[in-house]
């Protein structure tokens, strides 16, 4: 059996995200001693090491709790499980493709400015106080 602290330290779990994680049903809840203190056993230490690994990967709560969800159904196949790792894989993508947009635009900003002019010659600080000197479509909300 572990202690809260002891889950933390094996799985790098921060203790106040292991108490919501068991708020949330994404891990048993946990036993306790007669002095009221947590007690988790190896399948708690398992379920919160594949909760991580998922969240490291970037998969949404949702999507972690669907994925638990199907774990406990062996009678299912798998096809939920391969369809919301290629919605994280899509989501990733996309990510990927906005932040080469940002990285673009960041780099002609940066390329037009000799970093000699004052501040109101700046093309930098133009740059960020007007979007329509931007060529392409960045960030959220574009």
């Amino acid at each position: 059996m572990y202690s809260i602290g002891e889950l933390s330290r094996r799985t790098g779990v921060k203790v106040p995200t292991i108490r919501y994680y068991e708020e949330m049903g994404l891990i048993a809840a946990a036993g306790r001693t007669s002095g009221n203190q947590r007690r988790y056993g190896r399948d708690e230490l398992e379920q919160l090491g594949f909760i991580r690994h998922a969240r490291d990967l970037g998969f949404p709560l949702g999507a972690i709790s669907s994925l638990i969800e199907l774990q406990r159904h062996p009678d299912r196949t798998c096809r939920e499980a391969s369809e919301i790792a290629q919605a994280q894989l899509d989501d990733v993508r996309e990510k990927i493709a906005r932040l080469r947009a940002l990285e673009t635009e960041l780099g002609r900003i940066v390329d037009g400015c000799s970093g000699e002019g004052t501040p109101e010659e700046c093309y930098v600080l133009a740059s960020l106080s007007d979007h329509d000197l931007c060529e392409t479509e960045h960030g959220q909300g574009h």
